[in-house]
C-alpha cells in the first residue's frame, strides 16, 4: 500500500480545521456602561483588539471594554445570526439573556 504524501494530509487537516473552527458571539460592557455585541473566532484576541483602540468604531471612544458574555457556535454564519438577533433585543432583554445563559 502506497503512503499518502505528508503535504496532502496537511492540506486536508487544514481544511478540516477551518471547517470545524468555532465562532463566538460576544458581549462587552464599555466604560460608559453601554453594551456592544460582536462575533469572532478568537474572543481573547478580539477583546485585546478592542482595548487597543483598533476594534469597532463604537468601542473606540468607550474604552476599556470588559467581556461579560460569550456563546460558542459551530460556524461563523451561526454566530453572525445570533449576533443579529441579539442586537434586536432591548438592553434589559440582553441582560436577562446573559444572566439566564451564563455558566
Amino acid at each position: 500500500m502506497a503512503s499518502i504524501p505528508t503535504i496532502f494530509l496537511k492540506s486536508i487537516m487544514e481544511k478540516t480545521e477551518r471547517k470545524t473552527k468555532r465562532a463566538y458571539m460576544y458581549v462587552v460592557e464599555c466604560a460608559d456602561g453601554t453594551l456592544y455585541t460582536g462575533y469572532t473566532t478568537d474572543v481573547e484576541r478580539r477583546i485585546k483588539t478592542h482595548n487597543a483602540g483598533k476594534g469597532a468604531k463604537y468601542t473606540k471612544s468607550r474604552l476599556p471594554v470588559k467581556l461579560i458574555y460569550q456563546e460558542s457556535f459551530d460556524s461563523k454564519e451561526a454566530a453572525m445570526s445570533a449576533e443579529s438577533y441579539f442586537k434586536q433585543k432591548t438592553r434589559q432583554q440582553k441582560l436577562d439573556y446573559i444572566n439566564e445563559h451564563k455558566a
